[in-house]
């Protein structure tokens, strides 16, 4: 039974695969945009580095291990797809009632789906980003930290895809989510850890970011491949809390959703 369920969700996983590499202009784009918001960011980090004298550190980040942060964050928030969208259009055009009827969990079915495309479009980034990296600071340098990846990147998928979902499966109440994925999205900008590491915010202000779940998607693989994996086993024990947090509630708000769905059309 488990056996036979695992293989539905890893043939939507190789269906999705399949479908996002027939897409190769859709990835070149994202690509380039990929590189252009880099550069920008890593000439501030630059110039602002610039005036520090070689070597320096700024809250513990030296030049060079805030240039991968942000390959690392760009890397995870390009990666993560439109996942508000998607089940927005299927609530609106009645696709949803298929979805419902097939042999397979419709969360569970998105999470594969989900997983599927932002493993791909993760490696195509990554490699990508390392690219300019390289040529501005060098290469990183591997170990624990970096290899920790596969673990934490999990971890954040997971958690983007509940985060996004929550918000997603309001759609059975509004049908309009954009407005709240717009205000998810750039909590995850600011409070999550992208733009800046979450040490060179103000004490306060990383107090209040230690009690929201966002920096668990972001910051956590990010802070941990530069800084050699010091605090992999808490950065874990936290996402999985949020994991089991954030689970609940889109269990919670499925089940109310569902019992009022008014698909149109379809």
């Amino acid at each position: 039974m488990i056996a036979a369920k695992g293989a539905k969700y890893a043939a939507v996983v190789r269906i999705t695969l399949k479908q996002q590499t027939a897409y190769r202009m859709d990835f070149l784009m994202r690509s380039l945009f990929l590189l252009l918001i880099l550069y920008v960011f890593m000439q501030l980090w630059s110039a602002a580095y610039s005036g520090q004298g070689e070597g320096a550190e700024i809250a513990g980040f030296r030049l060079k291990d805030i240039i991968w942060y942000l390959v690392l964050t760009e890397a995870f928030t390009m990666a993560f797809p439109q996942l508000c969208t998607r089940i927005e259009e299927e609530v609106k055009s009645g696709g949803i009632a298929v979805r419902l009827l097939t042999p397979i969990s419709y969360a569970g079915y998105q999470y594969a789906s989900y997983l599927g495309e932002a493993a791909l479009r993760f490696v195509v980034n990554l490699a990508c980003g390392s690219l300019i990296g390289w040529m501005l600071v060098g290469p990183p340098e591997l170990g624990a930290g970096w290899s920790s990846i596969a673990v934490l990147g999990l971890g954040s998928f997971t958690l983007a895809f509940l985060l996004n979902l929550s918000i997603a499966l309001c759609s059975f109440w509004v049908e309009e989510t954009r407005g709240l994925e717009f205000i998810l999205q750039k909590l995850q900008f600011t409070v999550g850890g992208m733009l800046i590491p979450l040490d060179l915010m103000p004490h306060w202000l990383q107090q209040v970011c230690a009690w929201l779940p966002f920096q668990a998607v972001l910051y956590f693989p990010a802070k941990s491949a530069v800084s050699g994996g010091e605090e992999l086993g808490a950065y874990v024990a936290q996402q999985l809390g949020w994991i089991a947090v954030m689970a609940a509630l889109c269990a919670w708000i499925y089940s109310r959703g569902i019992r009022r769905l008014n698909a149109n059309g379809g």
